[in-house]
């Protein structure tokens, strides 16, 4: 398999990006890695705490490292808990609640954060994890 753009190897310890995440005012630790097709961040929740973020240009796949809430997609919550895989498709309305253990989600975003095609509305069916 021929390999395609010029990022390097990358590697990080999660115990350090869960770090990088508490000191954020934001509990967001961005770009951890990166390359031209994908981004991959850390996001933490403490229990009880309010998930503000808005819809994104990019699709997200968050895995959840440790917790336990619910993501709602749409019009729908499914539970989160240790090991939970979720993908949320670009421009869907989403956000965790019910947040009753500290929420810690490895989030892949494809392509890069901050990349996205902010023109593209949301097709039909988009938001709804079946």
């Amino acid at each position: 398999m021929k390999a395609v753009g010029n990022a390097p190897f990358q590697a990080a310890e999660l115990d350090d990006v869960i770090a990088k995440a508490r000191s954020a005012t934001d509990g967001y630790a961005a770009e951890v890695l990166r390359s031209h097709l994908l981004s991959v961040g850390l996001y933490l929740l403490p229990a009880g705490g309010t998930d503000d973020q808005t819809p994104h240009d990019e699709d997200e796949v968050y895995y959840a490292v440790r917790g336990r809430a619910m993501l709602r997609v749409g019009a729908e919550d499914h539970p989160v808990n240790p090991g939970t895989l979720l993908f949320v498709p670009a421009h869907a309305v989403h956000f965790f609640h019910d947040i009753a253990q500290e929420l810690i989600l490895v989030v892949f975003w494809a392509p890069p954060e901050g990349s996205g095609e902010p023109d593209r509305p949301a097709k039909a069916g988009e938001g709804v994890i079946r």
